[in-house]
């Protein structure tokens, strides 16, 4: 009888640990949660949210190294933005593209990291086709321009953009110095982000940039 309950006992061990060995070699072979905006890791609402965070942070990152602060939370207001070729006005635009923006404000201090993803066709080349009359500040296809969503507004800034080798894809950043009226425009929902490519030179994403809590 004993001799029975002990091989019981050996072979509910044995289960445990054969049990525990299947699940850490699940683990170890699981593919790592990307936090890189890209056009395998964005197309869900989940992996947009993962991104925006993750742009989030570096802005938060940039104004905390620039200005010293020791309070995260109360020196700074967190804003994001989600593009898309739904909030283009006034005709939205068809496409599998898309991108988010976070930005940190301190004072009239804006810092702003983003990224986007899938484009149509490569960034439009304001070098090449420029606007009429041209505009010397229009330097990249990505702007904020101050306005409401249900409005095309003037040119505020441009980003500074790193495109990645398929042209298609890449991430975005810019720091300014907000006047009172573009700081105006900013709490209340008036700057928006937008992305202009070559096959949609009047933009193909665009979003606002929100308060976030």
């Amino acid at each position: 009888m004993i001799q029975a309950v002990r091989r019981y006992q050996k072979f509910l061990s044995n289960l445990v640990l054969g049990i525990t060995i299947c699940l850490l070699a699940i683990n170890f072979d699981a593919p790592a949660q990307s936090h890189n905006l890209s056009s395998a890791s964005i197309n869900s609402p989940i992996d947009t949210s993962i991104s925006l965070a993750t742009y989030q942070q570096q802005a938060e990152a940039e104004l905390l190294a620039q200005n010293n602060l020791i309070s995260q939370s109360s020196n700074f207001t967190r804003f994001a933005a989600i593009l898309s070729g739904d909030e283009v006005y006034p005709s939205p635009v068809s496409t599998t593209a898309g991108g988010a923006v976070g930005a940190a404000l301190n004072g009239n201090r804006l810092v702003v990291r983003g990224g986007f993803y899938n484009l149509s066709s490569a960034l439009r080349d304001y070098a090449t086709d420029p606007l009429t009359p041209p505009n010397p500040k229009v330097t990249s296809g990505v702007h904020i321009h101050q306005g409401a969503a249900n409005a095309n507004g003037p040119f505020q800034y441009a980003l500074q953009i790193q495109v990645n080798s398929d042209g298609l894809s890449g991430k975005v950043k810019g720091e300014y110095e907000l006047t009172d009226a573009q700081l105006q425009a900013l709490n209340s929902g008036g700057l928006y982000v937008d992305i202009h490519t070559k096959s949609n030179r009047a933009g193909e994403l665009r979003g606002i940039l929100k308060v976030q809590s």
